[in-house]
């Protein structure tokens, strides 16, 4: 028998707030720069992905290796363009559903945090307006391991102060799913358009599914 959920952990981007697109064209003008090629079906292997474990994939196109101070000055030069990208998204870019199920939720009185890898949380969190809707945000500034290592979502149940076993994870890319269920969560994936992640304990198409 399941244990009852007491809180539930978010993915941010792509599950609260869509940023795929900022990162997306982030990455793609890095790469133009270097000479690297970079498409939108390569970006899909980003997905959940950190900072510099996305740079690795991206430099499998590479024509020349590149040293580490290299990669970690590109990886600069991305977020660059990827906080100049975000600082345009407003509470309009919030994902259908999200803001209703978080009220839902906490009128329960289920608690509710962020569990991202991404460094920028607090700057996109205070872009669309959401920066005190959650109970607990862990993110990319608080962790040395990143998905799939469930680090962020521990992290998260920790500041809810509930064990894993009572928290539900949404997430809509593979590597969170891993995390959740290697961190002993529920893995809820979250999958708005035709993409089957396995392993996780239940699949929603739409954030008001949790609304039962």
């Amino acid at each position: 028998m399941s244990n009852p959920i007491f809180g539930v952990i978010f993915d941010l981007d792509g599950v609260i707030v869509s940023t795929d697109n900022c990162h997306y064209l982030a990455w793609k003008r890095m790469a133009d720069e270097e000479g690297i090629y970079f498409d939108r079906t390569i970006n899909e292997r980003l997905r959940g992905v950190s900072r510099m474990e996305s740079l690795e994939i991206i430099l499998e196109r590479a024509q020349r290796p590149y040293t580490d101070d290299e990669k970690q000055a590109m990886a600069a030069r991305k977020n660059a363009y990827y906080v100049e990208l975000i600082g345009s998204l407003t509470r309009a870019d919030i994902l259908p559903g999200a803001l209703d199920t978080l009220s839902y939720l906490k009128e329960r009185g289920v608690k509710v945090a962020i569990g991202s890898s991404s460094k920028n949380t607090p700057i996109i969190l205070r872009q669309i307006g959401l920066e005190n809707a959650f109970d607990a945000v862990a993110d990319g500034n608080a962790i040395t391991h990143s998905k799939p290592d469930p680090e962020v979502f521990l992290k998260a149940a920790a500041a809810l102060a509930l064990p894993p076993a009572c928290c539900a994870v949404v997430e809509d890319a593979k590597s969170g799913i891993e995390a959740a269920r290697r961190g002993g969560f529920r893995a809820i994936a979250y999958t708005p358009t035709p993409r089957r992640l396995t392993n996780a304990d239940a699949e929603i198409h739409t954030l008001t599914e949790l609304l039962v």
